[in-house]
């Protein structure tokens, strides 16, 4: 799957999730979200790309979200 969209889309539940008082609650929130709702080849393709590429497009959230997702 295209690296850059599922960026944009990671980016954009991170966007929703980010504004909860609660910091750890918001990243387990979108670990969850896309553990539930993305193919897990989704979730692979973006992990193959962060290994070859770095994460630097993710927004901070999303970088701790990413390492809690199940492998």
């Amino acid at each position: 799957m295209n690296a850059a969209h599922l960026i944009r889309m990671a980016n954009r539940i991170g966007d929703f999730f980010v504004a909860m008082p609660d910091r750890e609650q918001a990243v387990r929130d979108v670990a969850d979200h896309i553990a539930r709702t993305w193919e897990p080849r989704m979730t692979r393709d973006l992990r193959a790309h962060v290994a070859a590429h770095g994460d630097a497009d993710l927004s901070a959230i999303v970088r701790e979200a990413l390492v809690r997702l199940p492998p």
